[in-house]
Formats: C-alpha cells, structure tokens, sequence
C-alpha cells in the first residue's frame, strides 16, 4: 500500500512537467511567428557613443512592437526612437519588476512598461534610424528587438 502514494506522486509530476512544457512550446511557437526586423544586446559600454546605441536598418510596410530581454541590472529607463524618411516615433520604456514566491523559492522577472500602446506602424518601406538612450546607465545588459505583428 506504501507504494501506491509514490505511483501517484510521479504521475502528477509527470503530468504537471507535461502541461508546463506543452506551455512554453506553445508560448515559444508564438513568439517564433513573429518575425525580427531589428535585435541588439546592449551589454558593453563601447558599443553607446555620445551616451545613445544607434544603428539603420530596412524596414517594410505593416505593424511592429518592441520585445525586450531585461534583468535586475538593466537600465531603469530606455527611450527608443525611430526615425525614417515619412515616420518618427519616441518611447520610454520604465523597467518594472515582478516579486514571485512560488512556496519553494523566490524570485523576480523584469520587463519594460510603456504608458501608451507601443505599436508601431510603418506607413511605407524606408530606412530607419534607431535611436537607443539608456539614460546614462550602460553597464546594465539589455536585449532589445524590433519584431513584426503577424
């Protein structure tokens, strides 16, 4: 009779274990769809001049949004700008973290927040400046990509 418990203990492991991956499959899948225009890792001082990241890049027609990968030591604010010859934009993004206890462990993820929805829309193909302001913290590691709406 000991054992039964164990039996039920390791299938509820395993179907837990199932559903989590069946969600990051999912979630990754998602996230795959939608095509990056622009990427960036931001984690060496070198690579701002004048205290901003700025490169050009090709950009077609349609709808964009901006996709972040940020930790504890990111910059506290970015301001992105997108500048093309018939489309400007300016963002700050705030760095905002979430505090989670799951029983077992604690811990934070990060994520960027905007006061207004950040979608962006390209009104015609051009070449596009992009403008990345840490506000003067360039030690803290930041990914930045510019990814396409499905």
């Amino acid at each position: 009779m000991g054992l039964k418990p164990k039996i039920i203990g390791y299938i509820s492991i395993g179907v837990g274990m199932a559903v989590v991956f069946g969600v990051y499959t999912l979630i990754d899948s998602t996230d795959k769809n939608h095509q990056s225009i622009f990427h960036v890792t931001l984690a060496d001082p070198a690579m701002y001049q004048n205290g901003v990241f700025t490169d050009s890049f090709e950009i077609q027609e349609g709808s964009y949004y901006f996709a972040f990968v940020p930790n504890g030591d990111s910059p506290q604010a970015i301001t992105i700008s997108l500048q093309g010859s018939d489309y400007y934009s300016m963002e700050r993004f705030v760095l905002h973290s979430d505090f989670h206890d799951t029983g077992i462990s604690e811990y934070y993820t990060w994520s960027y927040i905007v006061d207004k929805e950040s979608t962006i829309t390209i009104p015609s193909p051009q070449l596009i400046q992009i403008t990345i302001d840490p506000h003067e913290n360039y030690n803290g590691p930041v990914s930045v990509s510019l990814k396409r709406m499905p």
